[in-house]
């Protein structure tokens, strides 16, 4: 898993609460067993027209923002289904980080393990996030180690994660990166607890 300490990143601001994972990735492009390709359907309804031509109106097609790798969004990121197909559609779009006041755990817990950073900042931080939006796009800088998310002029917020996804992010460990970890203690029960020969 790719490691997150220091990004920086253009930010797009997506100014819409309770954004569900079948909004994020809809349903109809779950068919694929690989974890790559989803980008392209990221928000589908929103960034297309019914005909399949992008929507000028929805903020991903706006061309200031091409390129951005910082989403930030309002409460309640990535409700509804478990689907860990959300994480992956950010991730191949090209995000790095989701800045909201809070997060469906579901969806929280599978960012985690697909490098995805999720920043849960202060409402007011992320109310004054959108309204510098409002002047055009922006860059920040995120320090996950810091946990601060900092704006060019100086202006800096801090965000909550939780300590162990925070040291998991740092090292890019996965859960097989976990499991690994105990390796050791793992093979010691084995051989403790060998299994019964198989029946003939």
């Amino acid at each position: 898993m790719q490691p997150f300490d220091v990004h920086r990143g253009l930010v797009v601001p997506l100014d819409r609460p309770n954004v569900d994972t079948d909004q994020i990735i809809p349903k109809q492009f779950l068919k694929r067993i690989e974890r790559t390709g989803f980008g392209d359907f990221l928000f589908y309804h929103w960034r297309f027209r019914p005909d399949g031509t992008p929507d000028p109106a929805f903020v991903l097609n706006d061309p200031a923002y091409r390129g951005a790798t910082v989403l930030l969004a309002r409460e309640n990121f990535g409700s509804g289904s478990s689907r860990e197909h959300a994480a992956w559609a950010l991730r191949d779009y090209g995000f790095r980080a989701v800045l909201a006041p809070s997060f469906a755990d579901i969806f929280y817990n599978n960012a985690v393990k697909n490098s995805l950073l999720p920043a849960q900042l202060s409402a007011e931080a992320v109310d004054a996030l959108f309204a510098r939006a409002e002047g055009g796009p922006y860059w920040v800088t995120i320090d996950l180690a810091a946990q601060t998310v900092a704006l060019d002029d100086g202006t800096t917020y801090a965000f909550r994660i939780h300590p162990e996804h925070r040291r998991r992010l740092l090292a890019g460990e996965d859960d097989i990166g976990v499991t690994e970890r105990y390796l050791a203690a793992i093979e010691a029960y084995e051989r403790a607890h060998p299994l019964p020969p198989l029946a003939p």
